[in-house]
């Protein structure tokens, strides 16, 4: 088991996360296997029980753990571990101070941040789900964590937090929770655009970063309301009729990283970017979508464009050519200010970029 755990961390470290020595330490240390006694549901579907000889590699890799299914969807998981451990270091955690947390999932989250020397409270609107959490973190003998059965968007039972952690990809931040933020506390939380949910840090000024790039299970109910700057979700299908109108220009392609940048920036410069799947690509593609009808482009990450509609492609070809002409700018150099999206949430107002 000491092994399985040293390698776990190597695997963190492998996809670019800095350990502190302290949430090292929690990973080491806090039993993931113990979250999961029912056995999880690997990224492609496969069900993996506790008796079967790979549960114990499985639970110890760098990936997602599905917990509960609705029909075929995921509803409740424990997040990559790599992803969790960013998201953590993010937050900036100190021993002593009350944390909320947004989404319980397996428990396994707020059981690392206890034992950073975190006070957790952890709201889950799934009374099953909240149910398992609170007897994980019972066998794994973690103290100082609370979980409550209600709505994330309220933030669950009074109380004042240094720091706010959202779990389940969201629409917006909550006033509630922002209410609830003690000064110079800060919220960690991802948050959609152009149909994926990059973890952004909120500062109590309402100052808006980019920690890094995500992709999480949605929340129900206000948390995820469309405003004015919505961008259109996801196809359900993959895009159809795409033809060849502009070739590779750039002479390299985008390590996935790179990519991203540009989708981030491709998102805030046009309200109809998003991801989608296409025929014989094994990646999902930053893609543009047509208001008015069926047509869409998508941007290959060594700059060609693949359209079914002119518009489309035209729109594409000018973002990725913006974006390169601009100096390829990583998402974290853009800045926002939280701002009342005319409904139930906040949201980042006009993006700025910070530096080329």
């Amino acid at each position: 088991m000491e092994d399985a755990r040293r390698h776990y961390l190597d695997l963190i470290r492998h996809d670019g996360v800095t350990l502190s020595p302290e949430l090292a330490r929690a990973f080491a240390t806090v039993p993931r296997e113990v979250f999961v006694p029912d056995g999880f549901h690997r990224r492609d579907g496969r069900l993996v029980l506790p008796a079967d000889p790979e549960f114990l590699r499985v639970v110890y890799s760098n990936d997602v753990l599905v917990t509960k299914l609705s029909g075929s969807r995921p509803i409740s998981s424990s997040s990559q571990p790599s992803l969790m451990a960013l998201m953590i270091e993010a937050l900036d955690v100190r021993p002593g101070q009350r944390i909320l947390e947004i989404g319980a999932g397996t428990g396994y989250n707020a059981a690392l941040l206890a034992t950073l020397g975190a006070e957790v409270t952890t709201v889950e609107v799934q009374a099953d789900v909240a149910d398992r959490a609170r007897s994980a973190l019972a066998r794994a003998a973690i103290d100082g964590v609370r979980v409550e059965n209600a709505d994330g968007y309220t933030g669950g039972p009074a109380g004042a937090y240094d720091r706010i952690i959202v779990t389940v990809g969201v629409a917006g931040i909550s006033p509630h929770w922002t209410d609830r933020l003690l000064p110079g506390g800060r919220i960690v939380a991802p948050v959609e655009h152009a149909g994926m949910h990059p973890v952004l840090s909120v500062d109590t000024g309402g100052e808006v970063t980019v920690v890094c790039p995500a992709g999480f299970m949605s929340a129900a109910g206000p948390l995820t309301a469309r405003h004015p700057g919505s961008h259109p979700p996801p196809p359900s299908e993959p895009l159809s009729g795409l033809d060849p109108v502009v070739p590779a220009r750039w002479g390299t392609t985008l390590e996935a990283l790179a990519y991203r940048d540009l989708w981030f920036a491709a998102g805030v410069w046009h309200r109809r970017v998003t991801y989608a799947s296409a025929p014989g690509r094994e990646q999902s593609l930053i893609a543009v979508l047509d208001e008015d009808g069926p047509g869409s482009a998508v941007v290959l990450p060594d700059g060609a464009v693949l359209a079914s509609a002119e518009r489309c492609a035209a729109v594409a070809l000018a973002l990725a050519d913006r974006w390169w002409a601009t100096g390829r700018p990583p998402m974290r150099a853009w800045r926002a200010t939280l701002a009342s999206a005319g409904g139930p949430i906040l949201v980042p107002g006009p993006w700025r970029l910070t530096r080329p």
